[in-house]
Order: C-alpha cells, then structure tokens, then sequence
C-alpha cells in the first residue's frame, strides 16, 4: 500500500511558494512518506519544459526525479524515491444557463507527450502563460470534450467540489448536479475530489454521489504543505492501475483526511465581523449578517445540507476508510504551545524525521513509546490523542482557516510547566521577566535532544545609552525571532537602548526587517505593552505589511490592535477623532473644488492644482522662499507655471473655505494635532500611545512632520528612526536630506547606527548606483555588496522614442521566456534566467511617458499594472464619481453632494437637483454595500454612459486590488502613489509588469528593473530654470537600487548625464536596434508595430 498526493501546484501558480519545484516536491515527498506526487501545472509551457529536463521515465506513465537535481536532507533516508504522475488544474470561468459558473477540474495524464498535446489545444483558447493554474472562459464540458479527443486515457476528476467559489457544487458558482455541469459526457465522470472542508461522511449523505469514487489531495501551494489529504492505494505503480483505482475503486483503500472543520469555508460566517455560524444558524438569520447587515459566505457544511438527501451519520455500504490527521509540525507545536513555523518546532520536527522516520509512520504507526523516548511525553500524548480523535474542532469560516486543538493552554502548563514564544531563542524565565536585581540570567539549551544553544546576548554587547529600569532587565535576552537572521550592525539597530536612535539604513540593507525585529524585541523580550507602541509609515501599504509581518511572527495569542501603526494622516486622523474633534476628511474633489472657488474669489492666474501646492508647501513648514524651487520639483506631469506674487491671497482664501465647510484636507490633520498638543487642548494619557516611538522613511519627513516627531515623543521613553539621506526625493513635499544631520542638533544623545551589508542588489548594480550617488555631498558611501552574481548593468541607446518603447516590450517579452510556446522553444536555456512578468518594472520620470511604452506593451500581449495617482483622477467624470461614492458612504456630506451635482449633472442645489441625486442614491446605495469595486464601477459606467470616458476606465481599472468600495475609496483618500494600482489590460487580473515613476518605487525591489528615457530633460528633469540635482540624482539612485538581479537604463536622443556617472567596469553599452528579437535572426524594426 502507498500514499498518493495527486493535486499540488508548481511555483508557476499564483500565490504559490518559490520551492515548489520539483526538487523540493521530491524532498518533502520523502519527508512526509508520500510514494505518488502529481506535478501539477502541466499546461505551464515553462514547467513542462522543467520537467522534461529534470524528470526521467520511471514505470508506465509515472517518472522520477533525476539523481543530479535529488536534494540530499540527513533527516530523510535515501532509500524511498517518490514517483511523479502529470497533473494540472484548470480554472473554467463561463456563462451557462444566464449563470456565471467557476469551476476547478484536477486532470491527470499518461504522459508528458499528453500534456504537451493538451496544452497546446488549450493554448489557442485562452492564455495559459501566466499561470500555472490558467483561467479559461471554457465550458467544462468542452473541456472534458477536448480531453477525450486528444488524451482519451487521461483522468477527470471535478476538483474540490465543496469550495464555495470555484467549484462543481460550490455555493455561489458552482451547479446543483452533474449532469447539470457535463450533460451528455456526465457518464466520463468517475471520481470527485472532496477537498479540504469537507470529508467522506459529508460528501455520503447526497445519494447521488454513491456512484463517483471519493479521493482527496492536498491542493499544495508550498511543499511542506504535501499530504494534507491524500490517498491510500493498494495496487502497483503505473498509471494504468492509478487509473482503475480512481475510475472503478478498485486498489482504492481509503483516504486521508483534514478535520473538515480545518478548511476555510466549512461554516458559513463573516470574517470581518468574526461571525461564525452553523447551517441551522444561518437559516434562523435567512442568510444575513447579524452584525453588519450583509449577505453571509455560505459554507461547505450549509452547502452539504442544501444538497443532502440523507441524515448526518449515514455510511456508504462500499465507503472506504479514512484516517482525519494533522501535519506533524501543528501537532508538535500544539503540544509544546508553539506555533507550528517556529524555530523549536521545525527543529524537532527534523529530529523526528531523523530517528522515527516520514511523517506519515510517525503520525499513524510509530509506537507511542517510540515517540516519547525522541520527543518526550507531550508530543506523544499529543499523537495518541489525534489517533483517537480526541480534538477540539473550531471551524473555518469565510476564507478563515479553522483550527484543531489538542491541548488547553492549561493542560500545557500542568504537564510541562510555563513555555512561551521565545523558548525557541534560548530564553530562561529570569531572562525574560527580568530578576529583582537586574542580573542577566544564564544561557539555556533549546530543548534536550543535544541541540547546539544560540548565542545569548550579554551586558556586554548591549548598546550604549540612557537605561530605564524596565530596559536593563531585558540585557541578558536573545533578541528578535531568529536572531541567527540578523547581522551584527542590524541586531545593535534592534537592541539599542538609548531615548534616541538614528538608524542610517542604505537600500537592501533589511530596513524594514530591522524595524520589525525591534518591535517584535520590545514586545517580546522587553515587555513593552503594544498600547505604548506607536510606528509611523510612509504608505499604507507599508502600514499593512508591517502589521501582518508582526502577526505572523507573534501569532494571534497577543492583542496586536492596541499597537498603532500607520502613516502620519492616518495616525493624525485617528488620534484627532479620539479627541473628539468633529471635521470631515476633504479627498482630491473637494479640494479641488475649493481651491477652483478661492481662485475666483481672489482672480489669480493659476490652476487649482497649483494652488493646491502651494497651500500644502505652506502648511508643511516650507520657508516661501523656496517655494518656487520645490514647486519646480513637483508634478512632471504638468505644464511649467509661475507662480503669481499674491498667491499667499489664494491659499488663505482656500483655508476659509474649508473651515466654512467644516472641512479637514490632509495636511490640515497634522497641523490640528500639533496644534492641540502645543496648546495642551489633549485629553489626559493620550502620550502613552507615544511612548516607544518608530518612524520608518525618517528622509522623507517634512518640517511639520518632524515637529510632530517632536511632539509626540517629548513626553516617551524612546525615539527610534530608520531611513537612508541618500533616498530623500520628497524635497517638492518639504522632505529635506539633511533631517538627519537636524535630529543630532536636537538630540545629543543620538545614537547612530549605520547598516552596510546591502542583500538585494547585485554587485554591479550596486556598484553603478554607488557611482552615481558619490557625486552628491556627503560622508564616504559604505555598502558592501551580500551577493556575488556577476551580471553587468546594461544601457541601451535607442534612435528615437518610439524605438526605446519598442525595444523595452520586446526586451521584457524576451525576459520572460516567450509569451508564445513558439517564442518560448526558440529562446532556449541559453539565453539567461527566464523572468515572470511579476519580477519586472519599468520606472519613469513622468506618467506620461508611460503613454508610448503601453500602447508598445499591449501590441506585444504583456500583461501589465500601472502605479500611481494618474493624472486621469483629476478629470470631471472622475471626480464627480468620488464625489457620489462618498455621498453613498456618508449621506451627510452636503459639500461632495453639490460637487457630484455640478460635475456629473451640471447641476447647482435645488429641487430638481436633489431629485436626480436620490434617484441615484437610492439605485447605487446597496450596491455600494455590497458589490465588489470592479462590479459597481462596471454598472455605474453603464449607468452613467460613460463607456467612452478614458479616465473612468482607467478608474475601473484600479477596482482590480480591492475588496470592497470602502476599501477602495480609503486607498483613493489616503494612498500615496505606491499604494495606488491601475490594470492595464482588463483581461488579465494576475502576474503582471508593474508600470511606475520613480518616486513610486520607493520602497519596493524587483529581480529585474528598467529605468526608462535616462535622456536630457527628464532625468534629471528641467522643468523650471533651477534644478536641485542632487534631489534628481538621489531620485535616480533609489531607481537604480530598486533592482535585484538585472538593471536595465534605456535612452534615445541626448542621453542624460548621469549616465557620464557611471563606473567604467560592470556596464554594458548596446544598441536598440542592434538587439535581435527573442530568439529570431531578425532584427527589431518599427514596422512591428504598423
């Protein structure tokens, strides 16, 4: 008998891991005791390629992983070689009787040549290139059709059919039979896959499945996720009796199972408003949110009952066994009071494999004994209580995982004594809570089967600076979750102790790690309440990540919300509302209304987007006199315009216009905050929020953001902030390189800690932006290049604009292996590491160069998402539309109702008015509620008949990221450029190649990055007779260090003359039109593109 996990993913599917390559299949295969893997993805061009070369034929129709690639683990015996069957999901999203169906479907096949065959048929239907998994507006009984004709000895199995969006009975897509879903070819149907959130029992109580085999399988995104459900067979190995099995039940033993109640959609429920119910609950509420009013995600449970025909309890006369388990390392770390990701955990779990054997042996055979002499009583018990089936189940629900408990925190401290999160990093109870004395305690070993301890962290090497009673008791701890992660310079930035530290973090020198690893160090091992925790981020999204990164370091057990993390608006704003302050938030149409207004009050001679700057430049701190300089540097987009000599006249009408309107826009937020606290108008304890006090991007900040820096932390324990001078490209927003140089002259004290290790880059990217930036003043750059691949960074000399846009579609089309199987086979191995649209960016200057080099991508058929607030969010259409959304979110905002009155209706306030807007309202209302973003731009296009407008499809275009319009309409508010996306071809929702300026890039990294039109003009940019060149060349820099593996700069005409900057080794200079095209003897032409 052998186990069969016949559904996982490649690295090639989206949200999968990196690993999922066949050399890590192959290994976690032989770790967790899995004899037949599928390989998934067989209509992934790239991966069949993968596979051809690293796979070899095996018995008939299964293969085997060549011994070169075979990754060899001590935990693992050597002697078990897993074999491979070709496997691949397909995602059929059509319209069948007037419904919209989404449908997974597993195939199995007899062979590679199949799979080719297959995917190049599905390859002239849809695009198959972008995912491992593709989607297919492709009915599944054509499907099944396709496949009988072309591979008629291959599988059909309809995939987990429960899950509530895409699948064959699922709740919201899915059909009520399947006869319904294949009509005549039903009869080729003979299996079904049950998925995670149901088991046999559920699935025996329709008797209209008596006649389908039941298999299950684990739907793999990572490798350590094999096996979560898989396969009992009893036959040999080859496909033909897999085959049998599947079809007939025959060598079909059983299956191994979830706890159905571990899936993300066993119940029905609201994750947002945590509302988890059962079936029967859900009918006692007719399917509708106790909390927040809305329509309920139907479960795989409610869904089974809609379907069933017998009761709860009914076995099947011919069912076959099934076994529910848990992976080892959850049941590890449930004994242990651990996550299962932990440092303690993983290493035991390697230990268990090491002297008990594949996880699978461990979980259903090896004597208990057996594992308590290895891994001691409780994990035992915590084996022998999942083998009887003596768990707590509390469901999943809404996306939710659920989980399985095997132990009471209570029982673990009874059995075990008191363990925490940071036993893992060596930490003794003195340690962590610190002895009356303040003495440090000792080292302590990680657990008891001879492993090696961390190195502790003594008195000694903590750093220097004013200690508190509370910091001193935390020398002798280890340090942030897997200090082994950290360099030297990082750990000192995450232990340091002073009330004020200046971390100088250079690009790719792990700055947000740093930063996260010193609040998981004061949380953890300093005990610092989250509630005294406050981290200021430059971009929501930052905000996000950070949070999320925290969570999954500390797990769910800590109150994380109390800890305040966001950008200075977002905190101002909050912290304005707990004061009770009563204001409503002005978004980019009402500002822009008011600033139309001021003008025509005051008659200047400027746009409202001018004057917009200057308001916002004035309440930043900015002295006036360099307000001519800062307003050259801002929008590239826009046209040069001096300003008039009375615009101080326009900028306070402006602000009279907001007050009247009770408004707030967002630099007001800050300057109301500042000026409560200034004016001591704050409630009582509103400075513990600010005790311990982060600021990420600290370059970035303007005067009256450093005030604010000021203010929050005159009454804290400590100011810590991290940041790069060299990266400060905000000047046009008041930013100013030298904060750091300022935050020494106010705090003498300062600690500096300087990060050198850069991990990113490649040492001739590296070593180019270095070049680059040595020319501005400043202390001697000192980063030292982590990586050691050679790869020089190329410049590219086109003849003309058109001929660079052109070059870079087909530079990308080349980087990513073919968009085409044909281009594909002609690149080959040879040319360079194939790149998914994903891993790529194009940067820019301004937006509008991003016109050229579309309509160049679109022609070329690649994917593509633009970032950014585009210049199209100003246009009319556009800003009523905000306008009326935000009426739809609050009915009391009178000022955005009379801007979408005159905007959309040409309309002022009266009776008639008042008249079309509830007629709306009351149309768009609900929808607004309930739609998602893409759905209600799509119907409020129709609506309003703007299917022609530019902007507004370039506005639905962005509707793509977001789960909901209050989602959406808070990222339109508050979102900087980076948090800002637009779709560039609404075919495509995935992997795509990001479009965006250079200030947009800020912060983020990808494996390869073009900087597009280096030319006289543009970078650096001459908008105005005076240019700070060194903002403009710091600007290029942090382009340039956005790249990991491959740089790329492309110029035509005067090149610009930063690129005379440049160091004479590591670069390679080359032609546009002397590049061939991917893998033809033909030269580039434009005629490609007439």
């Amino acid at each position: 008998m052998y186990i069969a996990d016949l559904h996982i993913h490649s690295h090639y599917s989206r949200a999968t891991s990196r690993d999922c390559n066949l050399e890590n299949l192959d290994l976690w295969a032989r770790r967790k005791g899995i004899h037949l893997i599928g390989t998934g993805d067989f209509t992934h061009p790239a991966w069949r390629e993968e596979m051809q070369e690293k796979l070899e034929p095996a018995e008939e129709g299964l293969y085997t992983l060549k011994k070169e690639y075979r990754i060899v683990d001590d935990s693992v015996a050597d002697v078990m070689v897993p074999r491979f069957v070709i496997t691949g999901e397909i995602s059929s999203i059509y319209k069948k009787n007037d419904r919209v169906r989404k449908v997974h479907s597993l195939i199995l096949l007899p062979g590679l040549e199949d799979a080719e065959i297959l995917a190049r048929k599905l390859e002239i239907i849809g695009n198959i290139h972008s995912d491992g998994r593709p989607i297919l507006g492709l009915d599944c009984h054509d499907l099944l059709e396709i496949m009988l004709e072309l591979c008629p000895g291959a599988i059909y199995v309809p995939a987990h059919i429960w899950t509530p969006h895409f699948s064959l009975f699922g709740a919201f897509s899915g059909f009520d039979s399947v006869e319904e879903c294949f009509g005549d070819l039903s009869g080729y149907i003979h299996a079904m896959e049950t998925g995670l959130s149901s088991d046999p029992p559920m699935n025996w109580r329709i008797s209209a499945l008596d006649k389908y085999q039941l298999i299950s399988n684990s739907d793999a995104h990572s490798p350590a996720k094999l096996g979560r459900e898989a396969n009992l067979l009893d036959t040999g190995l080859s496909f033909s009796e897999l085959r049998e099995a599947i079809q007939t039940g025959k060598g079909l033993h059983g299956t191994i199972e979830f706890f159905p109640e571990e899936g993300k959609y066993h119940f029905d429920g609201h994750r947002k408003c945590g509302i988890c119910l059962a079936p029967a609950e859900t009918i006692k509420y007719d399917g509708i949110c106790p909390v927040c009013g809305r329509k309920l995600t139907i479960g795989v449970s409610h869904r089974v009952e809609q379907l069933a025909d017998r009761t709860e309890g009914y076995v099947r006369t011919d069912a076959k066994g099934f076994e529910s388990l848990v992976p080892l390392p959850e049941v590890i770390g449930a004994s242990l009071g651990h996550s299962a990701a932990s440092t303690k955990v993983q290493k035991e779990y390697q230990n268990m494999l090491r002297r008990l054997g594949p996880e699978f042996e461990i979980l259903r055979s090896v004597p208990e004994e057996d594992v308590q002499k290895t891994s001691g009583h409780l994990i035992a018990e915590g084996i022998r209580r999942l083998r009887a089936g003596k768990v707590e189940r509390n469901p999943g629900f809404d996306g939710e995982y659920g989980t399985v408990r095997l132990f009471t925190q209570d029982e673990i401290d009874r059995l075990d004594g008191q363990m925490s999160f940071f036993d893992a990093l060596c930490i003794n109870t003195e340690e962590k809570h610190g002895s009356e004395s303040g003495k440090t305690g000792d080292k302590r070993q990680i657990s008891d089967n001879g492993s090696e301890p961390l190195e502790g962290i003594t008195g000694e090497n903590i750093s220097s600076g004013n200690q508190t009673a509370e910091t001193e008791n935390a020398e002798g701890a280890a340090g942030p979750n897997k200090p082994a992660d950290l360099n030297q310079e990082q750990k000192q930035a995450v232990r340091a102790l002073g009330s004020a530290v200046a971390v100088v973090a250079g690009p790719g020198t792990g700055k947000t790690k740093t930063l996260i690893s010193r609040i998981l160090y004061m949380l953890e091992v300093r005990k610092v309440k989250p509630s005294e925790i406050t981290a200021v981020t430059f971009t929501n999204k930052a905000a996000g990540e950070l949070m999320e990164r925290i969570k999954k370091e500390i797990g769910r057990s800590r109150n994380l919300n109390k800890m305040q993390v966001g950008t200075f608006h977002a905190i101002c704003l909050n912290f304005l509302k707990n004061q009770g302050v009563e204001f409503s938030l002005a978004d980019d149409a009402a500002s822009l209304e008011a600033a139309g207004r001021a003008l025509d009050e005051t008659g200047l001679k400027m746009k409202p987007k001018e004057l917009l700057r200057v308001a916002s430049l004035l309440k930043s701190g900015m002295d006036p006199e360099e307000m001519q300089t800062r307003m050259a540097q801002n929008d590239a987009d826009e046209e040069a315009q001096e300003m008039p000599q009375n615009w101080n006249e326009g900028a306070k009408a402006y602000q009279r216009i907001l007050r009247e309107q009770h408004l707030l826009d967002f630099d007001d937020l800050l300057l109301e905050t500042l000026k409560l606290i200034e004016q001591g108008s704050v409630q009582d304890g509103w400075e513990k929020r600010f005790a311990y006090l982060l600021v990420d991007e600290f370059q970035d900040i303007s005067p009256i953001q450093y005030r604010l820096i000021q203010a929050w932390s005159r009454g804290g324990r400590e100011l810590f902030v991290i940041g790069d001078p060299d990266q400060s490209i905000y000047g046009f927003r008041g930013s100013d390189a030298r904060c750091f140089e300022k935050l020494k002259e106010d705090y003498p004290d300062m600690q500096e800690i300087r990060l050198a290790w850069n991990y990113r880059c490649a040492p001739a990217v590296l070593h180019a932006a270095a070049s680059v930036i040595s020319h501005n003043q400043g202390p001697e750059r000192k980063l030292l290049a982590h990586r050691q691949e050679e790869m020089p960074v190329r410049v590219v000399r086109a003849g003309s604009e058109m001929a660079e846009a052109i070059f870079t579609a087909k530079e990308i089309n080349r980087l990513a292996g073919g968009i085409g199987m044909l281009e594909a086979q002609k690149i080959g191995a040879g040319s360079g590491k194939v790149r998914s649209f994903g891993d790529i960016a194009v940067l820019y200057r301004t937006h509008r160069q991003a016109d050229l080099l579309e309509k160049c991508l679109r022609k070329e058929g690649i994917p593509y998402v633009t970032t950014g607030r585009e210049a199209f969010l100003t246009e009319y259409e556009v800003r009523g539309s905000i306008s009326f959304f935000k009426c739809l979110a609050n009915p009391a905002d009178e000022f955005s109702r009379k801007i979408c009155l005159k905007l959309l209706w040409d309309l002022d306030t009266n009776v008639v008015a008042e008249s079309v807007f509830e007629s709306m309202a009351e149309k768009f209302r609900p929808l607004y509620a309930k739609s998602k973003p893409q759905k209600f731009l799509e119907k409020w296009i129709e609506e309003m008949q703007m299917q022609e407008s530019t902007a507004m499809k370039k506005l639905a275009g962005m509707t793509l990221f977001y789960r909901s319009m209050d989602e959406f309409m808070e990222a339109l508010s508050l979102g900087v450029e980076s948090d800002l996306r637009r779709c560039g071809d609404r075919r495509y929702n995935g992997e795509a190649v990001t479009l965006m300026t250079l200030h947009g890039a800020k912060g983020l990294e990808f494996p390869v990055t073009f900087i597009y039109g280096v030319r006289k003009g543009l970078i650096p940019f001459e908008k105005y007779e005076t240019v700070d060149l060194e903002e403009e060349r710091r600007l290029f820099y942090v382009g340039m260090t956005r790249a990991k593996d491959e740089l790329i700069l492309t110029t035509s005409q005067d090149e610009s003359e930063f690129l005379g900057e440049l160091p004479d080794t590591g670069i390679c200079r080359e032609r546009a039109d002397k590049r061939k095209n991917a893998g033809s003897g033909k030269q580039m032409s434009l005629f490609d593109f007439m």
